[in-house]
């Protein structure tokens, strides 16, 4: 790893004034503080259909796959949907496996329009153990996310804090001993 880590931010809503962008960008903040590098993964901006087994080199998968391969760390970033995140961010992991985050430091942050997002962050907790990745024990939820922002910036200062301190956790831990493989990931056959 180099002395810089780099950090991608995956945002995993497609909405034009997406609250979880708005939310990952601040924990990219908190990456640049920290003295890491970071960079915004708008899911706006690939080409990813629906993942078909068949065609895993569909639209810009490749593309996809590279940037977050090439990071030491990942913040990954999501509405939530029906008690769960994103088919967006869905699709998007995919066509991900053990490449792109065996091994690898992830940050999960959730928004919600209602209560606390915790089962989107915790059933994505449980994908990224299925890769073998490690996940930092510090993450995010926002409530209410429409109360929440003011011209861009998240108006309650604990929230805010604790954005910047996923940013800074995943620069600090990018380099972390893995862990052993999960149950999970050793029963994860379609990420292989």
């Amino acid at each position: 790893m180099s002395d810089t880590p780099h950090v991608v931010g995956v945002v995993g809503s497609l909405r034009d004034g997406s609250y979880t962008r708005l939310g990952v960008d601040r924990a990219l903040d908190g990456v640049r503080r920290a003295g890491g590098t970071a960079e915004l993964l708008d899911l706006r901006e690939y080409d990813l259909p629906t993942y078909d087994a068949d065609r895993d080199e569909a639209g810009d998968a490749n593309a996809f796959k590279t940037r977050v391969r090439e990071a030491e760390a990942v913040v990954l970033g999501t509405p939530m949907y029906h008690g769960s995140y994103s088919s967006t961010l869905k699709t998007a992991l995919d066509y991900c496996g053990f490449e792109e985050f065996e091994d690898k430091t992830v940050g999960l942050l959730a928004v919600a329009g209602g209560g606390f997002p915790v089962t989107a962050l915790e059933h994505l907790r449980s994908v990224c153990r299925a890769l073998n990745a490690w996940v930092i024990p510090h993450q995010v939820a926002v409530p209410r996310a429409h109360a929440q922002f003011e011209d861009g910036d998240l108006l309650d200062e604990d929230l805010d804090g604790r954005a910047l301190t996923l940013g800074r956790r995943a620069v600090q831990y990018a380099d972390i001993e893995p862990d052993p493989d999960s149950f999970e990931g050793d029963q994860n056959v379609g990420a292989r």
